[in-house]
């Protein structure tokens, strides 16, 4: 008789990834919005979006990279 090989499929990595780079592409959306609403004043707005911001985890990159 043949060895038996298993293979168990992982649950799919790449949509780690990709929720990764969605949730990055979400909080540029947020932080631009952000630079909207302070530059025009608006400081309820701005509330709203600095705390979107941080429920998103922030910006845990340095500015430029």
């Amino acid at each position: 008789m043949a060895p038996q090989i298993s293979y168990t499929a992982t649950k799919n990595p790449i949509k780690k990834k990709l929720s990764f780079i969605e949730g990055g592409h979400q909080l540029e959306k947020l932080e631009f919005a952000l630079a909207v609403a302070q530059t025009k004043g608006d400081e309820e707005k701005s509330l709203v979006l600095r705390k979107k911001i941080i429920e998103l985890g922030g910006n845990v990159e340095e500015p430029g990279t």
